[in-house]
């Protein structure tokens, strides 16, 4: 008989890869049944998130929400992923309920893990650092004509206010014929859109290759049949080279989206945040995108940085006001124990941090708007998504990623195919989404 397990993955779309896999390998195995309600499971899987301190609230409130579900209904609680790694000496002792506890790279192991759980026993295992495992059959948990790939994992940054290194350990990059590989076999299953993800998808090769190789993977990828669009989220400012803006602007395949994250631009602040780009680099970098024309550019920003003055901030606020970003997010900075900036004496008030994010957020609202209303009357190519409540149909551009950005809304239509590209006629703008006709 099947056991019947359920799964809850939290965080970023790279954490999400990692929880297909393992439902790849639960699939593999065989003796295992996938449901998405947990009240039908005989064992639930939480892929937890680590990286700031909302994300690890959320994981704990889904960690016990779960376990709420197990006195009722399963047999075996499971942890997995960056809290779990991150907090593998204390946890176990604090979540009684729980009775596996994994870090990142340990999905190989997950069916025996549920089969010994449910036969009473408790494990605690978050030795090993990054594997992709190459040699199973990824359980798509994404619409299936858009699908991640991490095209590596770790980082070599230590930003001074990031967690991931110590989590992740340093970059390792995928081999690109193995990347290949995985995406042909998506477009074989019918995926129209691939997403390369990483902690810095710029990075992508220096270590395996001795040198950059996103521009080539990008152009790899696209001449794969049936492939329609491919982005690449995560690209750090200083390595975006006229090669790889080339191949954006100039290949119709890879989507002229940029998401570039600065989080800073006043000179000191970047230098304490242990960031390589300066002032000069990140605009200079802007003009020429915005002199080659045709993007969508995004970004992100920390406010309230330690020893972040009110002059600092207000430098902040102005660039993103003269040099506008099409998408940004801004997150009010979060203490990260064990990494620099955490131990510093000048953390500023958090609630200056957070005035300081709703500010950027607040003009943001309007750069968005004015961007979108200056789309009004343009064409372009949509990716039917679904319905909303009242039925309009709905889809994105290649100006807008999956999960994170608006959405074009499609008006006086009856009948779409869902994972179909249409062409429509911009008509109407709001703060973050589009509306239009098909043309």
């Amino acid at each position: 008989m099947s056991i019947k397990v359920g799964m809850v993955s939290l965080g970023c779309a790279k954490n999400r890869v990692d929880a297909e896999l393992m439902l790849g390998v639960l699939v593999q195995d065989g003796g295992f049944e996938l449901v998405s309600d947990p009240k039908e499971a005989d064992a639930i899987i939480v892929n937890t998130c680590g990286f700031i301190e909302a994300a690890k609230q959320e994981s704990i409130d889904t960690i016990l929400e779960m376990a709420d579900y197990k006195q009722e209904h399963c047999k075996a609680l499971i942890v997995t992923g960056c809290l779990s790694k991150r907090y593998i000496d204390a946890l176990p002792e604090g979540l009684p309920e729980v009775d596996a506890f994994l870090g990142i790279g340990e999905g190989d192991k997950i069916a025996q893990v549920i089969r010994d759980c449910m036969a009473g026993k408790r494990i605690i295992d978050a030795a090993n650092g990054f594997q992709y495992l190459e040699n199973v059959d990824r359980v798509l948990t994404t619409p299936g004509y858009t699908a991640y790939v991490k095209i590596a994992d770790g980082c070599n940054n230590r930003c001074a206010f990031c967690a991931i290194p110590y989590i992740r350990g340093n970059y390792v990059s995928r081999k690109m014929e193995d990347i290949l590989r995985e995406c042909e076999d998506w477009a074989k299953k019918g995926v129209k859109e691939i997403v390369l993800i990483a902690q810095d998808t710029t990075f992508y090769g220096k270590d395996l290759y001795k040198k950059a190789k996103l521009a080539e993977l990008l152009t790899k990828v696209s001449e794969i049949e049936g492939i329609h669009w491919v982005r690449a989220l995560y690209c750090y400012p200083e390595l975006i080279d006229d090669e790889l803006l080339a191949v954006m602007h100039d290949n119709p395949k890879v989507c002229t989206y940029l998401d570039i994250p600065l989080q800073h631009i006043n000179d000191k602040v970047l230098k304490e945040m242990h960031r390589r780009g300066d002032s000069k680099l990140i605009r200079t970098l802007y003009a020429k995108i915005r002199a080659l024309g045709g993007f969508a550019l995004r970004t992100t920003m920390i406010a309230g940085f330690p020893g972040e003055t009110a002059e600092e901030f207000d430098e902040l606020l102005s660039f993103i006001k003269d040099c506008p970003f099409d998408r940004l997010g801004c997150f009010a900075y979060s203490e990260e124990e064990g990494t620099p900036a955490a131990g510093r004496k000048d953390q500023v008030p958090m609630r200056t941090r957070t005035a300081r994010e709703g500010k950027i957020m607040r003009a943001q609202q309007k750069i968005s708007r004015a961007f979108n209303e200056s789309r009004v009357g343009s064409l372009c190519e949509v990716l039917v998504e679904g319905q909303d409540d009242s039925g309009l149909w709905f889809g994105r551009s290649e100006w807008e990623a999956p999960e994170t950005d608006g959405k074009v809304y499609i008006k006086l239509c009856d009948n779409l195919e869902i994972g179909s590209f249409v062409q429509v006629k911009i008509t109407d703008a709001e703060d973050y989404d589009v509306t239009g006709v098909i043309v």
